[in-house]
């Protein structure tokens, strides 16, 4: 049996991120917020509040209501926005923007929100599909010279040998596929899974029939597939209202060749496919999957924005909105009204508000260890110490914004710890904001001026 079609399927990679080490809201059974835990660090108070919030949320007592999280400048307020998703599921969708993206040149501020808000609602579709499962009991490769490089081999093709508790078979694989086996390091022991349509490969892990233990390293063990080799298995994938409405758009009309090229999307396209998902829904192919959509900066939208927002907060299909600001009292933009942190009262009325408040010192010391674990960067206790004080003097963001700067120093004297020597040479080249200021006052007549 020759599997001969295989889709590219494009290689991914992620940078480490400022809230990549966050993985909930570091609270016990009883919802009280432990002092270090899931990479969140002190903010106890908005931690437990955001744990009731993912309870509501859970048993569905959230409809018509949204979140702001208040406070100042780097206290936390994104991290915990990413630690409720987290704590809503793995492939919960999160969408992280800033107000001033609804404003847009290319598409009106309104549909640039309702974009948003639709990238922010799952639907877990589920779909059969013919596979090959088993374990991995014979591989062979027939390796040629690489027509670019004869100096290497690769394989033309191979022959697979998968096994299961009841059955074995014997498969021709293409070269396009045994290249995959190799890329992934595919080989005997290993229990796999191969969609037959796309020739996409799974690698489930080691055999449990070979398991042992490591000193170092660890193995991920699962027991050997039963049944047939090749069979008929049900996955689930979660795609966004939005990538349904983009795929649907593409379709168009023969009339839509002569209309100027717009991002906008029609409103006939997402009722069909509103319509569409309900069926899905109704049918139990499908369910939607609420995610949540942070908004940063929310004093930026204008009233229209906002009024729109009250809107969003009551549809059947909405995601958790949570809003974040670290303003005071300020304008509502596009009025001379002033309201708490810019945001109308009626829209106040709807949110559950979380506040943050500063860290202490001992909390900007364990988040700096935190971050710089995270980035791979070894710091001595004196420069760690040194990096703390800067927190507390400057901010926690100037502190941790000179570990990357100081590290390239430590590098440059081929050490592999940054000492306070690389982390003081940092903090003279990079400065903080009050610093900046005095520059300016300094320099201000040289400045050029509005």
């Amino acid at each position: 049996m020759a599997i001969s079609e295989i889709r590219e399927v494009a290689a991914r990679f992620e940078r480490i991120g400022a809230h990549s080490h966050i993985r909930g809201l570091g609270l016990d059974e009883n919802l009280k917020a432990r002092d270090v835990a899931d990479g969140l660090v002190g903010q106890k108070k908005a931690r437990e509040a955001a744990g009731v919030i993912v309870r509501l949320i859970k048993s569905g007592k959230m409809a018509g209501r949204g979140i702001l999280i208040a406070g100042p400048p780097g206290t936390g307020k994104t991290a915990i926005a990413v630690a409720i998703s987290k704590e809503l599921g793995k492939d919960i969708p999160f969408v992280h923007v800033s107000a001033s993206e609804f404003y847009s040149s290319e598409m009106k501020k309104t549909e640039a929100l309702i974009q948003t808000v639709r990238k922010a609602i799952g639907v877990r579709i589920r779909e059969t599909r013919v596979v090959l499962e088993g374990e991995v009991v014979g591989l062979d490769y027939n390796m040629v010279p690489n027509p670019y490089n004869p100096t290497q081999k690769i394989p033309e093709s191979a022959t697979l040998t998968l096994s299961t508790t009841d059955e074995k078979k014997t498969f021709s694989v293409s070269g396009r596929l045994a290249l995959q086996f190799l890329y992934q390091g595919i080989e005997v022991g290993d229990v796999i899974v191969i969609d037959k349509e796309t020739g996409r490969i799974a690698k489930l892990g080691k055999s449990r029939k070979a398991e042992k233990k490591y000193d170092i390293g660890e193995v991920d063990y699962v027991d050997v597939p039963s049944g047939r080799v090749e069979k008929e298995k049900e996955f689930t994938y979660v795609v966004t209202l939005h990538d349904l409405d983009e795929a649907n758009a593409r379709r168009g009309s023969i009339f839509s060749i002569f209309s100027p090229p717009s991002r906008e999307i029609d409103n006939e396209v997402r009722d069909a496919v509103d319509e569409q998902v309900k069926r899905w829904v109704e049918e139990g192919r499908a369910e939607l999957v609420p995610g949540v959509l942070f908004i940063d900066e929310t004093h930026l939208m204008d009233i229209e924005l906002f009024t729109f927002m009250n809107r969003a907060m009551e549809s059947e299909m909405a995601p958790i909105i949570i809003l974040a600001s670290n303003r005071g009292f300020a304008k509502i933009r596009g009025t001379d009204i002033v309201a708490p942190h810019g945001i109308p009262l009626d829209l106040l009325d709807r949110l559950l508000i979380i506040t943050t408040e500063p860290y202490s010192k001992d909390e900007i010391r364990k988040i700096l260890e935190i971050r710089a674990a995270e980035s791979g960067i070894m710091l001595s206790s004196d420069a760690l110490e040194k990096l703390t004080q800067l927190g507390v003097e400057n901010s926690l963001r100037y502190a941790v914004q000179l570990l990357a700067p100081a590290y390239e120093y430590a590098k440059l004297r081929n050490a592999g710890k940054v000492e306070v020597e690389d982390v003081e040479r940092a903090a003279q080249l990079f400065v903080d904001v009050s610093q900046s200021s005095a520059y300016l006052k300094k320099w201000e007549e040289k400045m050029l001026a509005m």
